[in-house]
């Protein structure tokens, strides 16, 4: 029975600090955690053992899944899941940043803003949603506009905690365009907060990256003039 208590009490403990992780908003680093391994099944074979559990969750739930409108529900889920909004964790859909010679000898920031961010919290599986910004100031060489774009969508095509994807997509930029001269910032509601928690519907949190010459306050203060921040 001492045994049996003691158990209990570490699986109390245990459940206690995951609730506290999650409502903490804590992250773990700027890598993704993965697991080694993680890319030995294929898609296919991912999908088919998600959709396994996804019935029996929706069966413990007391879903009716002979129902027309959930029989398909475990499936598409899995297929959700491993092909749409977590297709970033897969370094195969990693985006090619092809370069361009500065031709144009343009020497000033180039700010993209606006680029739209759709992420899943890690500590809950709900999104998380709002708006990316980002400028680089070039060191002889350019990336396609749509570059940043597909960039900052597949960081965000992963559970994520918000400090990490800011950091994930500076990084990224650094090492495609070979300068240090980066800032991003990413203003995003997070619907772990709204939906449920304290369910504060009005909230939004913003992160941010300057490295290089955006650590000057000239540099900084121009981007941030053309966010209106």
């Amino acid at each position: 029975m001492k045994q049996n208590g003691t158990l209990l009490n570490t699986v109390e403990n245990d459940i206690e600090s995951i609730e506290v992780i999650g409502d903490e908003h804590l992250g773990s680093g700027k890598e993704t955690p993965m697991r080694k391994g993680a890319f030995d099944l294929d898609d296919e074979d991912k999908i088919s053992m998600i959709e396994e559990h996804m019935v029996e969750i929706m069966n413990i739930l007391g879903l009716d899944l002979n129902d027309d409108s959930l029989k398909g529900t475990p499936h598409r889920v899995a297929k959700m899941y491993v092909q749409e909004v977590f297709k970033g964790l897969n370094p195969a859909n990693r985006p090619k940043a092809k370069m361009f010679a500065n031709k144009y000898k343009y020497n000033e920031m180039l700010v993209e803003k606006n680029i739209t961010v759709y992420s899943y919290c890690e500590h809950h599986f709900v999104p998380i949603f709002g708006k990316a910004h980002v400028a680089y100031i070039s060191n002889g060489n350019v990336i396609g506009l749509s570059k940043i774009n597909r960039i900052v969508e597949y960081y965000s095509k992963r559970p994520q905690v918000q400090e990490r994807l800011t950091e994930q997509i500076a990084e990224e930029l650094k090492q495609a365009l070979g300068t240090q001269d980066v800032a991003v910032v990413i203003d995003a509601a997070h619907m772990c907060v709204a939906s449920r928690g304290i369910k504060d519907v009005n909230s939004s949190t913003v992160t941010s990256h300057y490295s290089g010459k955006f650590k000057q306050d000239q540099a900084k203060n121009e981007f941030l003039k053309y966010l209106d921040i």
